[in-house]
């Protein structure tokens, strides 16, 4: 066998093909042949012979899998052997033996979020700048933006809204067949087009991958406006953005059917169009945006 074909070969591989052979042939012809030298294959065959460290341990983690049907992840896993056994693994440790077991819960799947990149980029997360203070001395202070979908015969389509919470004004808002970043990216262009830099506006989203994205983020940080976030499943963080949604549906879509996207457009524009300029908030006795053209 030639240098190449040697080389092609793992080392590992050629160490087990002696161990195999070393009956029929003599392990210097075939150390030799596969060239690899007799000292190393000799250091091979010890730590194969050598028992594994983690056996005990492994089945101790095994036990608990099988005893949690399987749902266990790894820090359960570490409490059960502790109450049971009265030994104390390291989380790290059993999360290690798992890996090396090839065994995870079953109640979970992986998280594609929780990777250092997903389908928009990189993840951003920002903290909760505003923590439900939502008030506010003028326009462009405080933003909302949210995503929420909207039946129709042909499937649902996305709505992506920028919400001013000083007056109640819509800034910015798009429609999508998909819940996607350009979506997103849309309505918030719409909104800051009449920004004057610099601004301080504080926008709150919650925490989608969206408004994760490494595009929201350099969009934000193009119009120098400053991203918070709410924390994770709490929508009262966010509350003012979810109440112009909860108007949509009770005044405009439970009372209808949209036939398709077309018809979702057309009808979310026109009601949109009516909630800035002619509904009347009972808090001002004004609309959206006569209130706003007091001050801006």
């Amino acid at each position: 066998m030639g240098h190449r074909a040697r080389g092609r070969i793992a080392r590992g591989a050629r160490y087990r093909a002696i161990h195999r052979y070393r009956g029929q042939f003599r392990i210097e012809e075939v150390s030799d042949f596969l060239g690899v030298s007799r000292s190393a294959y000799y250091a091979w065959t010890k730590r194969v012979d050598r028992p594994d460290p983690d056996w005990e341990r492994k089945q101790l983690v095994l036990e608990a899998y099988e005893r949690s049907r399987k749902t266990y992840g790894y820090r359960r896993i570490q409490i059960w052997i502790e109450r049971e056994h009265g030994i104390r693994i390291n989380h790290k440790t059993v999360l290690r033996l798992m890996r090396k077991l090839n065994i995870r819960s079953i109640a979970r799947k992986r998280n594609p979020y929780r990777l250092i990149n997903n389908r928009y980029g990189a993840i951003h997360t920002y903290p909760n700048l505003m923590q439900q203070n939502f008030k506010t001395k003028g326009p462009n202070e405080k933003w909302g933006s949210d995503i929420t979908y909207i039946h129709t015969r042909q499937g649902f389509v996305y709505l992506a809204v920028i919400k001013d919470f000083f007056d109640g004004t819509i800034l910015g808002h798009a429609l999508s067949r998909n819940n996607s970043i350009q979506m997103v990216l849309q309505a918030d262009r719409a909104a800051a087009s009449e920004l004057q830099l610099p601004t301080d506006v504080i926008i709150q989203s919650d925490q989608g991958a969206q408004f994760q994205s490494s595009a929201y983020c350099s969009l934000t940080s193009q119009f120098g406006i400053t991203p918070s976030m709410s924390r994770r499943g709490n929508c009262l963080d966010n509350a003012p953005t979810e109440n112009f949604f909860s108007h949509l549906k009770e005044e405009l879509l439970r009372h209808i059917k949209i036939k398709d996207f077309q018809e979702a457009v057309l009808v979310v524009d026109d009601y949109i169009h009516f909630y800035n300029h002619d509904r009347i908030q009972l808090k001002t006795k004004l609309t959206p945006l006569e209130f706003r053209r007091q001050f801006v």
